[in-house]
């Protein structure tokens, strides 16, 4: 496996194992790291033994191997290529990169298979992904439901693909909706914090400041919810400056759902105004962070500014 997503890069590492191991019922399972493994214990790994004639062999870190590992290996994928029966199956990880790539092209031309993952670095590469999961287990996600899964999980891609099928465990409904991922990620701050963001933005001053107080008597820490109040203000200035043409919808590296509901909550703002939420967010966080300061009414004091869009 090469490269992508550390998470994809792992889940097909597995498939790969389970897979040949099911083939090769009467194989050894060995694992071996290139970063300290040498020629000698990779000839062993691949070799008969008292347990097996043959093995599973699994290297990780392969971008580390070093030349005599890396000759040895090149060596070994040829014979197995030549008698694939009688061969050990060896399966590798390489972290991406140009680090180890000579050695991986080599392996390519002896006649390994290359498997090469999937990076998820776009916002669509990882709805996509999430939908892609539901599919596997035979349901459906609205749209919404599962750009909000995107939105709080998408740099855990793991945390994220758990979700999904926990949702898809727990819960019959078909498609599965917003407020059910909603219900289910409650404990989460980001999410908490993203709605206490979007009752503030839509200008609900108090259903903002209940939502805030409630979140934090739950144990979500104030940093959590000024960093998604921040977050919701940087999108907002990002889309205005697209509207305005200053950038492209490209250049703002902002998921072109999000770019798209940030547009519709433009109406009221000025410039002046987000320079002033974003100047009471950096007091925020300064009163989070310093002892003696009261995080909580720094908060209040966010909400209500960023309701009337920066204007006392």
């Amino acid at each position: 496996m090469f490269g992508g997503d550390a998470y994809l890069n792992k889940r097909t590492g597995r498939d790969l194992i389970r897979r040949a191991l099911h083939d090769r019922p009467d194989a050894e399972r060995i694992d071996l790291d290139a970063t300290g493994c040498d020629q000698y214990a990779f000839d062993e790994a691949v070799s008969p033994s008292l347990l097996a004639d043959v093995a599973v062999v699994v290297v990780d870190n392969l971008q580390n191997a070093d030349d005599k590992l890396g000759e040895s290996m090149v060596r070994y994928c040829r014979q197995a290529c030549a008698d694939p029966g009688a061969s050990s199956i060896v399966i590798c990880r390489h972290e991406g990169g140009v680090k180890g790539k000579r050695l991986l092209d080599q392996l390519v031309k002896a006649g390994a298979c290359k498997e090469t993952v999937a990076d998820l670095k776009k916002p669509e590469a990882k709805l996509n992904f999430v939908l892609q999961i539901f599919e596997g287990e035979h349901r459906r996600v609205e749209p919404l439901a599962a750009q909000q899964l995107v939105a709080v999980l998408g740099e855990r891609t793991g945390e994220m693909a758990a979700m999904c099928s926990q949702l898809c465990f727990d819960f019959d409904d078909d498609p599965i909706t917003l407020d059910l991922v909603n219900r289910y990620l409650t404990s989460n701050p980001q999410v908490t914090g993203f709605s206490v963001a979007d009752k503030a933005i839509a200008g609900r001053t108090a259903e903002a400041i209940i939502a805030m107080r409630s979140a934090v008597e739950q144990g979500t820490d104030p940093i959590a919810l000024i960093g998604a109040l921040a977050m919701k203000l940087r999108t907002i200035a990002k889309a205005s400056a697209v509207k305005a043409g200053t950038i492209t919808q490209a250049q703002a590296k902002t998921n072109p759902w999000v770019l798209k509901n940030a547009m519709r909550q433009l109406s009221g703002w000025t410039s002046a105004g987000l320079g002033q939420c974003i100047r009471m967010l950096a007091w925020a966080d300064e009163q989070s962070k310093t002892n003696g300061g009261d995080p909580v009414y720094a908060l209040e004091r966010c909400i209500e500014l960023i309701s009337h869009k920066g204007r006392d």
